[in-house]
């Protein structure tokens, strides 16, 4: 009884345009391809200004800590008799 009876879009269905839009599984498969290459490009550059950022840290004189690496100060003749007298008052040298 119904067999024949079957919903085709005609233009008229259709509204501003001529055709009907049909469904293509390969367009949703571009678009998700191109949005997936822009996600990617978008990863490596963020991975890049990363590795230079490491790289700066690296070679920036800092220690892991973040704080910056201080050379031990020269200690004056004065001081390095002062300490050496305490050294050995304390013990520590033998002389």
């Amino acid at each position: 009884m119904d067999e024949n009876k079957e919903e085709k879009s005609t233009p008229e269905d259709a509204g501003e345009g001529s055709k009907p839009e049909v469904y293509k599984p390969i367009d949703d498969a571009n678009l998700a391809a191109k949005r997936l290459e822009d996600a990617n490009k978008e990863k490596k550059e963020l991975l890049d200004r990363e590795e230079d950022l490491a790289a700066k840290k690296a070679l920036g004189g800092r220690s892991e800590a973040g704080q910056e690496a201080t050379k031990p100060k020269e200690e004056t003749p004065k001081e390095y008799n002062d300490r050496v007298e305490k050294e050995i008052s304390d013990g520590k040298h033998d002389e």
